[in-house]
């Protein structure tokens, strides 16, 4: 019933920036934690930065300073404005939502659940 849609990898120079765009669609009844999760080639995948559904951020020490996580509560909609990019950012970022959701008939409201998206790829060139 929910579903994520990511936008805004690419392929950038040292230095640049990029940012990254999480819509969420469905019958969401809130969102308590929303997230970015990166994994590049043999690695295991980490936290890069979280949002609480009040504003508060968190973010990976290797990312501080240089990466913004921000979200748009009417529209569920989550970015991570990433500058200053280096080639250890090389990775498969992922979207991530805990929400719940709900019916019409009859009402009900359902989870939360772990939500999702499909991955964006962002390489960053020496």
């Amino acid at each position: 019933q929910v579903q994520l849609v990511e936008s805004g990898g690419g392929l950038v120079q040292a230095g640049g920036s990029l940012r990254l765009s999480c819509a969420a669609s469905g019958n969401i009844v809130s969102i308590s934690a929303m997230g970015w999760y990166r994994q590049a080639p043999g690695k295991q995948r980490e936290l890069v930065a979280t949002i609480t559904s009040g504003g508060s951020t968190d973010y990976a020490d290797s990312v501080k300073g240089r990466f913004t996580i921000s979200r748009d509560n009417a529209q569920y909609t989550m970015y991570l404005q990433m500058n200053s990019l280096k080639p250890e950012d090389t990775a498969v970022y992922y979207c991530h939502m805990n929400a719940r959701y709900y019916t019409r008939i009859p009402y009900q409201q359902r989870g939360p659940y772990d939500y999702w998206g499909q991955g964006t790829q962002v390489t960053v060139s020496s």
